[in-house]
């Protein structure tokens, strides 16, 4: 009797574990920041955005179901890499370097950046006129990378756009370098703002997936030529964007 018991809890066991797995593997689990608007950003404590939505689309065709994580910019690749997430989608830049570590999907976006500068204050013109100026960015974004470059930029890095916007009014920086999108929101948003744009930096945004998952990335791949064809992909642009 001892040993039927035994068999049959071990029957039971290996039931559950095979459900847990297989409702595991269903599960992908996402990582944000949800700083960046219209990308991703948070509404009501719920994470909505550009990118939300196209990764929500994206699962639905590959069957799958979504967790989403939402985590310091600088923190999601670690995170990727940890096996913590198993995408991330957040205007992430497919750049050579990133690329060492992660596997990116097809480009989903180009965008460039634009320097925001407080009307009462604007010392700054161009993107060639930052030296000499205080400028914020946020850590590890393309601005990050691009104003660090120029010499004799005293350089404010925030943790996230809203803190480097508020650093802004206050006129404890005299401008911001953001990417497009999100500088035309808070533009649009803060009337006192005022936007200048460049053609600096030309990036392209990517889904990232581990540098062993290339399956995975072939497959959002697929999803995402799928969502051009049948037309969602411009739907969710016109919806957030506009005419871009």
């Amino acid at each position: 009797m001892k040993k039927l018991f035994c068999a049959v809890m071990l029957l039971l066991m290996g039931i559950v574990g095979s459900v847990s797995l297989a409702k595991e593997n269903k599960v992908l689990y996402v990582g944000t920041n949800a700083e960046f608007q219209p990308f991703e950003y948070l509404e009501d404590g719920k994470i909505v955005g550009f990118d939300v939505e196209l990764m929500e689309e994206i699962a639905k065709l590959m069957g799958k179901e979504i967790e989403w994580k939402n985590i310091a910019f600088d923190g999601l690749l670690p995170a990727l890499q940890a096996k913590k997430l198993d995408v991330i989608i957040a205007g992430m830049t497919a750049t050579e370097e990133r690329k060492k570590f992660v596997n990116f999907s097809e480009t989903y976006y180009t965008s460039n950046q634009m320097i925001l500068i407080n009307k009462e204050n604007p010392v700054v013109e161009s993107f060639d006129k930052l030296a000499g100026h205080n400028v914020g960015v946020i850590l590890g974004y393309t601005g990050d990378i691009a104003v660090s470059a120029i010499d004799g930029v005293k350089v404010q890095r925030y943790n996230g756009a809203a803190e480097a916007i508020m650093a802004l009014k206050a006129k404890k920086v005299d401008a911001v370098v953001l990417d497009s999108e999100p500088a035309k929101n808070y533009a649009k948003q803060n009337k006192e703002l005022g936007l200048i744009n460049t053609d600096v930096s030309k990036e392209e945004y990517a889904i990232a997936v581990g540098k062993d998952n290339k399956a995975l990335a072939d497959n959002i791949d697929k999803a995402l030529k799928t969502l051009n064809e049948n037309g969602t992909y411009d739907k969710l642009i016109q919806k957030y964007f506009g005419d871009k």
